[in-house]
């Protein structure tokens, strides 16, 4: 189990810039689904009002009506005698709200501080970030979080700060199996999956026995870790991952895996999520 640490704090304006533009990146799109706190973009007649007015069509609510710029159009066209048309008529815009069902993944094997590279200290402020914002603007969310190295288990939101890594190999199938177990269970339509990783899977369990390889990417293990992105997938459990490494070998294998589990993927290097979250955002604003 990971041993007390000294947390690791968040603060200034640009770390709230982060927080903001991680979550963008981590939910995307949502299916209209449970009532929650993530506009989907889509509008009509859906749980929480907009700013936007527009003309009114055959089956709108009659709660929708905009009385007021309604009697102001009507008061527009300049007659003696108010008389309302349905030409007059705006109707506020309603967009759909969905919950989502979150698991985060961290991992804590030993790669993570391998050759006096910290990378469990990124990942720990990815992790704070995600978790904060989550649990400030959409409490109608879920939030589980998974640890993994040889075994998977569940840590709480306030032992977060203090995670350690561990004398650990990575097993990311005993993560992923954990964190869809732990979804199954939620009654959410929205789940999905974020896993922080330095990308190198090197354990798993075959027959109640732990199969090892620290050297390089084991097909044996690959091909597991792989078919677990596949079931999360045919599950509908998109699986995010912020790749805490710079390793090209590791990178293909990522892409691999997102591929398999049509997720998504974003790469950053031992500066943390800042330098990466930024870059996406340029280019975001540049593709518009």
């Amino acid at each position: 189990m990971p041993t007390a640490g000294g947390p690791t704090e968040l603060t200034g304006k640009a770390e709230r810039l982060i927080r903001e533009r991680a979550l963008e990146q981590v939910f995307g799109k949502l299916k209209k689904s449970d009532r929650g706190s993530h506009g989907l973009r889509r509008v009509g007649q859906g749980d929480e009002t907009t700013s936007d007015r527009r003309a009114y069509r055959f089956g709108d609510a009659l709660e929708q009506v905009a009385m007021s710029d309604s009697i102001r159009n009507a008061q527009q066209r300049g007659i003696d005698e108010l008389r309302m048309s349905e030409d007059d008529l705006e109707v506020v815009e309603t967009e759909n709200q969905s919950a989502c069902a979150t698991v985060l993944m961290i991992d804590i094997s030993h790669s993570m501080i391998l050759y006096g590279e910290d990378r469990i200290t990124p990942a720990k402020k990815v992790a704070m970030a995600l978790a904060e914002l989550i649990a400030r603007r959409y409490p109608k969310d879920t939030l589980d979080i998974v640890v993994f190295g040889n075994d998977a288990w569940q840590v709480s939101l306030k032992d977060l700060p203090y995670l350690q890594v561990g004398p650990f190999h990575t097993n990311t199938v005993a993560g992923l199996e954990l964190a869809m177990d732990i979804l199954r269970r939620r009654k959410l339509k929205n789940r999905r999956i974020v896993m922080i990783t330095d990308g190198k899977p090197s354990c798993i369990k075959q027959n109640g026995e732990y199969y090892m390889n620290s050297f390089g990417l084991d097909e044996t293990i690959v091909a597991r870790t792989l078919d677990a992105a596949m079931r999360a997938r045919k599950a509908k459990i998109p699986i995010t991952t912020f790749m805490i490494a710079q390793d090209p070998y590791l990178q293909r294998f990522i892409e691999r895996f997102t591929e398999v589990n049509q997720g998504r993927a974003f790469y950053t290097g031992l500066q943390g999520l800042a330098d990466m979250v930024f870059r996406d955002h340029a280019a975001n604003r540049k593709a518009s």
